[in-house]
């Protein structure tokens, strides 16, 4: 699946990839609740944050919302696991459903299920969009 950027998108991964020195593969601008989200190159996390979470700090300060990163990993189970944290997920299993798209099921105690989920949907929402544009992953299921 190939992920197609606004001149939004890519004008933030620029500003983003140009203050931190990592590499974005990944992008979502949520208007509504004042962030981005951002799915950076497995092992460029440190570089992302910066030490005691600095240059994150000023990447915040520089588009004046939230900022949200997420480290991208080549196993599914794993990424499921970075965009869902910071819960604390008992299991994630990658299976197929009957029509043959992947799907993962989550299990977490019910204080984690909240936090994977957000407020009002939020977080799985995203989680859902990042694991289908980044592992076609259809859907992601909390138990």
């Amino acid at each position: 699946m190939s992920i197609k950027f606004s001149a939004n998108d890519i004008r933030l991964i620029a500003l983003f990839e140009n203050m931190t020195g990592a590499m974005v593969k990944d992008c979502i601008i949520d208007d509504e609740n004042s962030k981005v989200t951002f799915v950076v190159k497995n092992g460029n996390m440190g570089l992302a944050i910066g030490k005691g979470g600095n240059t994150v700090s000023k990447v915040k300060r520089a588009l004046g919302r939230g900022v949200e990163i997420v480290e991208l990993s080549d196993d599914s189970d794993q990424f499921i696991r970075n965009l869902l944290s910071p819960a604390e997920l008992q299991s994630v299993k990658i299976t197929k459903n009957k029509k043959g798209e992947k799907i993962a099921i989550v299990t977490a105690d019910n204080t984690n299920k909240r936090i994977a989920i957000g407020k009002n949907g939020i977080n799985i929402q995203r989680a859902k969009l990042l694991a289908d544009r980044q592992h076609e992953i259809s859907n992601i299921i909390l138990k």
